[in-house]
This record gives C-alpha cells, sequence and structure tokens, in this order.
C-alpha cells in the first residue's frame, strides 16, 4: 500500500508544475479542464488501478486466511504487526503459533440474567 501511495506522490510531484508550466501557453478556461483531465489520467486512475491490483492480489490472504482473523493483522498492509512481515497464502509469520482472534466490540461484555 506504500507503494501506491509513494508513486502518487511521485506523480504529483511531476503534474503540478507541469500544470503551472501550461498556465502560460493555454487559455484559461481549456487550461482548468487540461489540468483536471492530467490530475486524473496521471494521478488519480494509475493510483486506482494500483490499489484494485492490491487488493486482487492480496484477496486469499485478506479473505480466508488465518492472519486475517487476528488481532495483530492490519488490513490496510496486509501485515502482521507483532513480527513485522507480510503473510501470504502458504505463509504464516506466526506459524498460527502467536495468533489471537479479534476482539469484538468495546471489550465489555454483554451478561444478562
Amino acid at each position: 500500500m506504500g507503494e501506491i501511495i509513494f508513486w502518487t506522490l511521485v506523480r504529483i510531484m511531476i503534474i503540478i508544475p507541469t500544470i503551472y508550466i501550461m498556465r502560460n501557453y493555454l487559455d484559461y478556461s481549456v487550461w482548468w479542464s487540461a489540468s483536471f483531465l492530467l490530475m486524473y489520467g496521471v494521478v488519480l486512475h494509475p493510483a486506482i488501478v494500483q490499489f484494485r491490483y492490491f487488493l486482487e492480489k492480496n484477496k486469499d490472504v485478506l479473505e480466508s486466511s488465518l492472519c486475517s482473523s487476528c488481532e495483530h493483522f492490519d488490513k490496510s498492509a496486509v501485515l502482521c504487526m507483532k513480527h513485522d512481515e507480510h503473510p501470504t497464502e502458504n505463509y504464516l509469520p506466526c506459524d498460527g503459533i502467536d495468533w489471537s482472534p479479534k476482539s469484538k466490540g468495546n471489550g465489555v461484555e454483554n451478561i444478562s440474567e
């Protein structure tokens, strides 16, 4: 996930000066349209495509692995935070030894009499 953000920021750093330079060569109304199209085509759309690819690539780990139900698992990075390693379909960083289920709710159990 960090790679997606990094490359999005790199593309933004390249496109903003380009848009600013284009301001001198294009009519003001065309410049706004071209700016929005460039921002979408060069920055936003590639980030969306990369994010969808990231989700597709990690779909099995996110939905059907032992790690996905552990409290130490960070879904946004597909990372075991306890061992600081990325699990895969065939690899569990802790081999299931440090697995602990995610807590439900706020930790207060409802006891009815």
